[in-house]
């Protein structure tokens, strides 16, 4: 079941006010880990979520054009635009941007891999344990699965396996099994490295070593 636009929008603004507050009160070498988002630190990531709640569609547009149509370069130029010298005052930035609607000229549902996967970059490597709401994780899953890696996604990555959420049973494919929580199987996904125990199944090590870098891989979520 898709989430009614109204929906997606209070699941994203909620997101970013609790990242807001799991992220008072770090130190400055916290602010330095490397998150799951391969080359960015937390702050890093922090930054980024300040640009795309503030990008709409012109935006993107004139941001990509500006980079020469590279998304990555274009996400780069995001960061160096609102990643401020104290990261409390990046943390403030979000505050302050958390209620903003405006999204890329792509799916809604973009905005929920947004909220939940960069998420995650950040708490994982600080040990704060993140909590979504199920509809949310499902639906950014189902799209991931649909949308091909050059687009962000990782329809190719799931090719030939049948996903299974390990908590409610719900299936998505065909072929060998990987059961997993259906957080670590969107993660999994969108190419982003997990403690390989997380993943069980005949098809656990083929996901596992799918989920890697990738040239562009954080198009998936980003914009």
């Amino acid at each position: 079941m898709r989430l009614p636009a109204a929906a997606v929008w209070q699941t994203v603004h909620s997101e970013r006010r609790r990242l807001v507050a799991d992220l008072s009160g770090l130190s400055e070498d916290q602010w330095r880990l490397p998150s799951l988002c391969p080359g960015w630190d937390v702050h890093d990531v922090l930054a980024h979520l300040v640009d795309t709640a503030r990008t709409g569609r012109a935006a993107f547009v004139r941001d990509l054009l500006r980079a020469r149509m590279d998304f990555d370069r274009a996400n780069q130029h995001g960061i160096v635009r609102h990643k401020r010298r104290d990261p409390r005052d990046t943390v403030k930035a979000l505050m302050e941007a958390a209620d903003l609607t405006r999204t890329p000229p792509a799916n809604l549902a973009t905005r929920l891999v947004e909220a939940i996967v960069h998420g995650e970059d950040i708490r994982r490597p600080l040990g704060i344990a993140g909590s979504y709401p199920e509809p949310a994780i499902v639906q950014a899953l189902v799209y991931q699965m649909r949308t091909p890696v050059s687009f962000g996604g990782g329809r190719e990555r799931v090719a030939g396996l049948r996903l299974v959420d390990r908590r409610t049973g719900a299936i998505w494919g065909q072929g060998d099994d990987v059961e997993a929580d259906a957080i670590d199987l969107l993660l999994a996904v969108s190419g982003r490295r997990l403690d390989r125990e997380r993943l069980t199944g005949s098809g656990a090590s083929r996901l596992a070593g799918a989920s890697t870098a990738v040239p562009g891989a954080r198009r998936a979520h980003d914009r």
